[in-house]
């Protein structure tokens, strides 16, 4: 079904049947190019319609109005995705941004959090109780986004996936519906929306488990030569403990000339157990080192400085099987750090492997949820940064390049050990990168029929889209 875009009728029509509260922005607005911004310039795309609800009655109305009138729809939560999932020509955007509030119930360990929430306002929230729950590694990124596509951050190792710490979550589908999903109330839709999201309707609230958490952690980075990375892999490997979690990220810092290796470091425990797990990595002697105890709080914002907004970005997901061959990793550092010294204009880009402990994760069937990115894996991510619009294609077709270059890796240990497991991960994909039958594995047919049942018409088509299965 072909979607239109939304015209002044429309916009008449529409805002006489919204609270006066609910902002609408268009074109001729003097808000309309703030409105219409997005963590990556690439991402931009002029919306025929922002729209701000507070409420989830007044998110209803508009997916209920776009639905009616075969609109162009778009959800926006914190506005990170590169490939302009968020973002619309000429359509409808919910721009959840009014929707932030993050309350805590400490008696049932529950944290409460509106769709528009980012990862700070929950980590804030939940650190005046002394909890926590797995969330984000970067907190400007919105909480939606995330949870809908599975989900991992610094306390996987401990308690999972975040869609593991779901409790429940508030979903607008496609006829404006107010649903409520949870393990014993509209259970297909819970089973859906944890893992393929998007797909499913727009998420005004979430319930997460929340845990006890020590406020000091011990945290930093620690920056090394490019010809320590070799024995960095080997040691990152043995990281096998779900207290501790390492980032190793390929990039040029501020003061450097060229892409060295910097590792993001995190223990949940005491000073003296994590340095004493540290050990092996400080022993390869860093040339910089601002490892300490910091508030939990703080941890999902040591990766600000590398992901701030502006700019434009692209942003492709890899995955890799343990042990990593670290000949494999020395290869892709040398091409990543060749592009860089010869493109300027990507300075600002980084590569990123997760080192976590997946058991956790692992530990869940995978036909429990619709995530089925549960294998033996690190995850990736190739995030490119330009300035230039000239250089949009040829940097996006290089990003490709390494994904591709990662993807003939993990295939050729996945022959050599036949593994089935399905590793692509959602929230680091773009559209196009992968087809929903790739993403979702043994899942896939099932999600078909729910969409058949939930969004028939495909409204909710821009991330990593499934097509309703036919009669």
């Amino acid at each position: 079904m072909k979607r239109i875009d939304i015209n002044t009728k429309h916009i008449r029509e529409l805002t006489s049947q919204l609270s006066v509260e609910t902002n609408l922005v268009t074109p001729s607005s003097s808000e309309y190019e703030d409105a219409i911004k997005r963590w990556s310039a690439t991402a931009v795309k002029r919306a025929g319609a922002v729209s701000y609800p507070k409420t989830a009655s007044e998110v209803s109305k508009l997916v209920t109005f776009a639905s009616r009138n075969n609109l162009k729809l778009a959800v926006k939560g914190g506005g990170h995705s590169t490939g302009g999932t968020s973002s619309t020509n000429g359509g409808l955007v919910i721009d959840l941004s009014k929707m932030r509030k993050v309350t805590v119930d400490y008696d049932k360990k529950i944290i409460i959090a509106q769709g528009g929430a980012l990862w700070e306002d929950v980590d804030k929230a939940a650190a005046e109780y002394g909890l926590a729950t797995v969330g984000g590694t970067v907190n400007h990124t919105g909480i939606g986004g995330l949870t809908l596509g599975g989900g991992f951050g610094w306390l996987s190792g401990m308690h999972g996936a975040v869609i593991d710490n779901l409790v429940s979550a508030t979903v607008v589908i496609a006829n404006g519906d107010v649903l409520r999903a949870t393990e014993t109330e509209n259970r297909d839709l819970f089973w859906a929306i944890r893992g393929a999201g998007h797909n499913f309707g727009v998420a005004v609230e979430f319930q997460y488990k929340a845990y006890d958490q020590p406020d000091m952690v011990y945290a930093g980075l620690l920056f090394f030569t490019p010809d320590k990375l070799g024995s960095l892999v080997d040691v990152l490997n043995e990281n096998n403990t779900p207290r501790a979690a390492v980032m190793c990220v390929f990039g040029v810092p501020p003061r450097f000339s060229s892409a060295i290796i910097v590792l993001i470091c995190f223990y949940n425990g005491t000073e003296q157990i994590a340095t004493e797990h540290f050990t092996p990595v400080l022993d390869l002697g860093p040339i910089a080192n601002t490892l300490g105890p910091i508030p939990y709080a703080q941890m999902n914002s040591l990766l600000n400085p590398m992901t701030e907004p502006g700019g434009r970005k692209t942003g492709k997901g890899a995955a890799f099987s343990p042990p990593i061959r670290k000949e494999f990793v020395e290869s892709v550092f040398q091409v990543f750090s060749k592009k860089l010294s010869e493109e300027p204009d990507l300075q600002k880009s980084i590569l990123a492997i997760e080192f976590y402990d997946m058991t956790k994760t692992r530990s869940v069937a995978v036909e429990s949820t619709a995530f089925p990115t549960r294998g033996k894996l690190h995850m990736g991510i190739i995030n490119l940064s330009w300035s230039e619009p000239e250089n949009d294609e040829k940097f996006r077709s290089w990003a490709r390049f390494l994904q591709i270059m990662c993807r003939e890796e993990i295939l050729r240990v996945r022959n050599q050990t036949s593994q089935a497991t399905v590793f692509e991960y959602a929230n680091y994909l773009e559209p196009g990168d992968v087809t929903s039958g790739t993403l979702f594995g043994a899942n896939s047919n099932k999600l078909a029929v729910l969409k058949a049942r939930y969004d028939p018409d495909n409204l909710f088509y821009k991330t990593n889209p499934i097509t309703p299965a036919t009669t």
